[in-house]
């Protein structure tokens, strides 16, 4: 398929496969051995997952950092006795290319080196084609920074940020060689700027990496070495800060064993496989936590966790008049579900009615306009303003709401002309619509 098969820029809400199998051959870095690599669709959800079909049954491993074995000069992942080596490469070029799922085939254990680079990877991908699929894609927003440091002084550090960037400051031992790159990450970008980065070593390392049975398949044509001031290469270097790229491509391969695509800036000083596959586990833990503080419903696709403290910074309500106690997912920019837990000990219980508690329409449609204000204060130009409700229409009130219920409020902007915008919104129990309208409202200067 030609390279034309890749969208221009790759949708955020769907998520998206290779059109199509493609395949490559070549040597492994490691091993030195002869490999077969072919990528091929997955179905939604799926993820990436690597098959040995050299082995008896083909089994498959996870790209999960629960199967990191080792993070010697690469990355390891094992299922038993199975294992995959220098995984890093192909992931990278399958994360940064905006590909979801796949399935990744070798007849041995580790892919092809290539030129040391994800650009042989990168064309694979554009070979095969990149598809949308009908799953939608979750996406993390990071709210809180993460960060991991190491007695080796690897320092890595997650920020909020509205997109996918990657900050990387590779140190070397001789100053001349300590470089920085910084970059958005979209799938132009990642192949410009980042997927041609070959991979390093320093000279006085090789003896000892092939002491260990390691780089038999190393040579000039697929490394970069550093030997005192001098860099030998069968080429020039192909960027002024060549290194510190490379260790972006890495760093990008790695996060992907976490499951999760993040908005987020990835900032990392010294990066390597260890520190890289440690900040993965800690997004993947971090990311369990988050979701433990949701209860059990069938959510949209998008996820972020906005909680009290969040919302206080957000909207002007404050009790016994806040009708939302967390927004929990975001489908998109303009779509969110919000939850509100109906205790017997509301305020307006007493009087709405003490003999048979119902939760008043009106406060259900507050609770509507309330999770789409959410959504129009987060737009950086309205940060600071007051939203001011205009009217509602299509009101429909479909069975109460009592003590004991978990309201899950949706709400979805689906018109915005200046400070003026339109909501559709939805209150849900256990799953079932308990109220509905479209909302209209005024953003104003406080």
């Amino acid at each position: 398929m030609p390279d034309s098969s890749i969208p221009a820029s790759v949708s955020t809400d769907r998520e998206h496969t290779l059109a199509g199998p493609a395949t490559l051959e070549g040597t492994s870095l490691h091993t030195g051995q002869k490999v077969t690599l072919t990528i091929r669709p997955a179905p939604g959800g799926h993820g990436f997952k690597f098959r040995r079909i050299d082995l008896p049954d083909k089994p498959f491993i996870d790209a999960d950092v629960d199967r990191v074995e080792k993070v010697e000069r690469a990355t390891t992942l094992a299922s038993g006795s199975v294992r995959v080596h220098t995984v890093e490469h192909v992931l990278s070029a399958l994360t940064g290319m905006g590909v979801d799922n796949a399935l990744i085939e070798m007849d041995a254990n580790e892919p092809p080196i290539g030129d040391g680079s994800a650009r042989p990877f990168v064309d694979l991908i554009k070979q095969a084609g990149v598809e949308q699929q009908e799953s939608q894609r979750k996406t993390w927003e990071i709210r809180e920074p993460i960060h991991f440091d190491d007695r080796n002084g690897s320092h890595i550090t997650i920020v909020p940020y509205r997109g996918f960037r990657v900050s990387v400051t590779n140190l070397s031992r001789l100053g001349k060689f300590t470089q920085y790159f910084s970059s958005e990450i979209t799938p132009e970008t990642y192949e410009s700027e980042v997927s041609s980065a070959r991979t390093f070593t320093f000279y006085e390392d090789i003896k000892p990496l092939l002491d260990q049975g390691l780089i038999k398949g190393g040579s000039l044509e697929n490394a970069v070495v550093i030997r005192d001031e001098e860099i030998l290469s069968k080429e020039p270097m192909r960027f002024e800060n060549e290194f510190a790229r490379h260790k972006a491509l890495d760093l990008i391969g790695d996060l992907a064993l976490s499951g999760k695509r993040i908005t987020g800036h990835v900032i990392a000083v010294a990066p390597g496989h260890g520190p890289n596959t440690q900040m993965a586990g800690m997004l993947k833990k971090e990311y369990q936590r988050m979701r433990s503080m949701v209860p059990p419903f069938q959510l949209p696709e998008n996820e972020a966790v906005l909680d009290i403290k969040d919302i206080f910074r957000i909207l002007p309500h404050r009790a016994p008049f806040l009708l939302i106690d967390r927004v929990i997912d975001f489908s998109s920019e303009l779509k969110c579900t919000a939850v509100k837990n109906v205790t017997f000990n509301e305020p307006f219980f007493e009087g709405h009615f003490p003999d048979h508690p119902v939760m008043p329409g009106v406060l259900q449609l507050e609770a509507m306009a309330q999770a789409a204000s959410v959504l129009v204060l987060r737009m950086p130009d309205n940060e600071g303003k007051i939203g001011y409700f205009m009217s509602a229409d299509q009101v429909k009130f479909r069975r109460p709401v009592l003590p004991g219920d978990t309201l899950f409020i949706e709400a979805e902007i689906v018109k915005m002309k200046r400070s003026v915008g339109v909501a559709v919104c939805q209150c849900l129990v256990n799953g079932e619509v308990v109220s509905s309208a479209e909302l209209k409202f005024a953003v104003v200067d406080a």
